[in-house]
């Protein structure tokens, strides 16, 4: 029996150990190379995330201020023509006070990111509003946005607060005949 454990040529041990720190210098490069690219996506994640922290900081309190534009709007709304008309110096320095008011407010959300949604006649978009009832109307098409029952708001692209709208359900059906038919329509 031949004994494999024969001293080796002084050529061999080199070239056994060249071999052998070799693997160790890709194993090494290889993990490296994998550091190296966990960093730059942990610098990349970090960026992404201080961006948005940076966009969507605001984002409680401007939604703790929507309710106060919203009450700024009913009250502008629940004037009567005559009041916007009026001579009264008081009453016209109380509108034009509230109106200034509320549009200081929704420029300075604007400034932080905070736009207004106004859907009217856009299609409806479940994404960014809140349907609140569907009525026939012969003046927009179906699927469309008809009445804006209260304005939506967005803060960089992610939606703050949905829009409540009515949806418009097209031209109302015709109705029925006394004889339980329903007339023959014009097209």
């Amino acid at each position: 029996m031949v004994n494999e454990s024969a001293p080796q040529s002084p050529e061999e041990i080199i070239q056994a150990n060249f071999a052998k720190i070799e693997a160790e210098r890709d194993d090494l490069k290889d993990k490296l190379l994998r550091t190296l690219a966990d960093m730059e996506n942990l610098r990349r994640r970090t960026e992404r995330e201080i961006s948005d922290a940076k966009a969507y900081a605001v984002t409680s309190f401007a939604r703790d201020m929507l309710g106060s534009a919203d009450n700024l709007r009913r009250a502008l709304e629940s004037l009567p023509e005559t009041a916007r008309t009026t001579d009264e110096p008081a009453l016209k320095a109380l509108i034009e006070g509230v109106d200034l008011t509320e549009r200081d407010l929704l420029k300075v959300l604007e400034r932080h990111g905070v736009r207004k949604i106004d859907p009217q006649g856009e299609k409806f978009d479940p994404n960014m509003h809140q349907a609140m009832f569907e009525a026939p109307d012969p003046e927009i098409a179906k699927g469309l946005v008809s009445k804006v029952v209260q304005s939506g708001y967005k803060i960089g692209e992610r939606v703050l607060r949905p829009a409540l709208v009515g949806v418009s359900a097209g031209v109302p059906k015709p109705a029925a005949t006394e004889d339980g038919q329903t007339p023959p329509t014009g097209n």
